[in-house]
């Protein structure tokens, strides 16, 4: 199946969850704990599960790696990535800035990236080798070089502030403007041009390859604190996104200090 047939169906398969996603918003639902504390609800499961269901109905032959549901085949040249719902604790509190991720992935590799925003109506999809959208319309990064004059998001801060206190003081400096946030969103406003640079942290493969494509067909730079590409072997928590690379230099030298 060619590129331009597997983005109908990642387009395709994002109005199905966004839909799913959306019975679910603000309603009333019961909240389990994983082992890591986070929490997971039945809207996280079913929307994983019919997009689990499409998968296996339009695309047999492919692995598939969810949040919810583990992981099956990922030896096979074509491997699924899915994030049913990137920030339930967004999403249990009624804050709109929750998202789907999707990515399809050649030996390892993401080709193909998705960030679906169900409560806010919004689709960025980026192809590796192509062009990045968003509702269709193409996007493009900003030409910000200076960090300077950056505006800088920095992810799951309290989390970097527990495990790299020293990163953290230099962040805290990093850029004109900044910002706290978190999940997927931020780095959806870098390829929109809106957000220069992303500091992120706390991230499992489902979280951070879907955004590989999406921001390098936008024409920027993400990859692990090392300055390492993300691919589904990297197993790394840490993720940098800029605009530029020398945003992307500038941001790797705080990190990796």
């Amino acid at each position: 199946m060619n590129t331009d047939a597997t983005t109908i169906h990642a387009n395709r398969i994002a109005d199905l969850a966004g839909d799913a996603a959306m019975t679910y918003f603000r309603h009333l639902l019961e909240v389990d704990l994983k082992d890591d504390e986070s929490p997971v609800t039945q809207a996280d499961r079913g929307v994983e599960l019919r997009v689990r269901a499409y998968l296996e109905q339009h695309f047999p032959d492919d692995g598939i790696l969810g949040e919810e549901f583990g992981q099956s085949d990922l030896t096979c040249d074509h491997v699924w990535s899915i994030d049913p719902i990137d920030g339930t604790r967004s999403f249990l509190s009624g804050h709109p800035l929750f998202g789907f991720l999707l990515a399809r992935l050649y030996k390892g590799e993401p080709t193909i990236g998705l960030i679906r925003m169900p409560a806010l109506d919004e689709t960025v999809i980026g192809v590796r080798g192509g062009s990045a959208t968003l509702n269709g319309d193409k996007i493009r990064v900003s030409s910000q070089v200076s960090l300077d004059q950056a505006i800088v998001y920095v992810n799951e801060a309290e989390k970097i502030f527990a495990r790299h206190p020293q990163t953290f003081g230099r962040l805290l400096s990093a850029g004109q403007t900044r910002r706290f946030g978190y999940d997927c969103y931020p780095h959806a406003l870098v390829a929109m041009g809106h957000v220069d640079a992303v500091v992120d942290e706390d991230l499992q493969p489902y979280d951070y390859l879907p955004l590989v494509p999406v921001i390098e067909a936008a024409g920027g730079i993400i990859t692990d604190w090392r300055g390492e590409p993300l691919t589904l072997s990297s197993g790394t928590s840490g993720v940098v996104t800029a605009a530029t690379a020398d945003l992307h230099a500038a941001l790797l030298g705080l990190v990796g200090s």
